[in-house]
């Protein structure tokens, strides 16, 4: 059976459909379901509760060190972990993970499905080996190996993808990461800090696992572009309110006949 694992913090509202979309439709597949919550205020543990889902609590949070008590408290071996704001789509998504880690014993973790990048890697074949940042897992809507884990735990003092470190980590150590066509949705709407947040972490990541440098011309480069852009996207929707508005006053002046 599944363990899955859905990470948590004031997302009552996110987190009661995803426990309703899967103990609905995928209770059968599922053999528990934890949630790691990270110090919530709302009511989060009540609907956890509602749903029979059990409910642990993580104080110093990181998504490594989330991923590492997922593992230690799950009693299955393949474990999907989502965010509270993610939730499965296709009817057979635990069904194809099943498969997969039946076919290939040496598995370390599966990519599931949610964009295009995921579906355009998924059809044309490419690999983790080869590209372990589009290819890799991600800690939404991924499956990984308990057994793998045990040898190679999550790091959990690295500030951001740490899911892409892990999965350098088990190719180099001679496991394999492969795509599920098993599709979800990630469903999210972050604010200008969140973004930024988001932006610093990624940029640090993307040093320290891909060697990105940055460069003062790249900074300088970047500035001004997003200047421009910033510029042209507000004259273009000013443009088109305007068109808008004279749409609008022109439909008023002549509509037409109704059916």
């Amino acid at each position: 059976m599944i363990t899955v694992v859905i990470r948590n913090k004031n997302q009552e509202k996110e987190l009661d459909f995803l426990l309703k979309n899967l103990t609905q439709r995928y209770l059968n597949d599922i053999g528990e379901i934890i949630v790691i919550d990270n110090l919530s205020t709302d009511n989060s543990e009540k609907i956890a509760s509602l749903y029979n889902a059990q409910f642990v609590t993580i104080k110093n949070f990181s998504y490594g060190k989330s991923a590492n008590l997922a593992a230690e408290v799950a009693n299955n071996n393949i474990i999907v972990i989502f965010s509270a704001h993610s939730y499965p789509v296709s009817h057979d998504f635990f069904k194809e993970i099943k498969v997969r880690f039946i076919a290939n014993k040496n598995l370390a973790g599966l990519r599931c499905l949610h964009n295009s990048g995921d579906f355009k890697n998924y059809i044309n074949n490419i690999s983790a080996k080869s590209d372990p940042n589009k290819s890799g897992l991600i800690f939404c809507g991924s499956a990984f190996n308990k057994e793998v884990w045990k040898k190679h735990p999550f790091k959990s003092d690295i500030q951001t993808m740490e899911d892409k470190e892990w999965t350098l980590r088990v190719i180099k150590a001679g496991f394999d990461i492969e795509f599920s066509p098993s599709i979800f949705c990630y469903d999210i709407k972050r604010n200008h800090k969140q973004n930024f947040f988001r932006y610093k972490n990624e940029v640090i990541g993307s040093y320290q696992l891909w060697h990105n440098d940055i460069t003062f011309k790249n900074v300088v480069n970047s500035f001004l572009g997003s200047i421009l852009n910033s510029f042209k996207t507000f004259f273009i929707n000013i443009l088109y309110t305007f068109k808008r508005f004279y749409f609008l006053l022109k439909f008023i002046i002549n509509k037409p006949e109704k059916f």
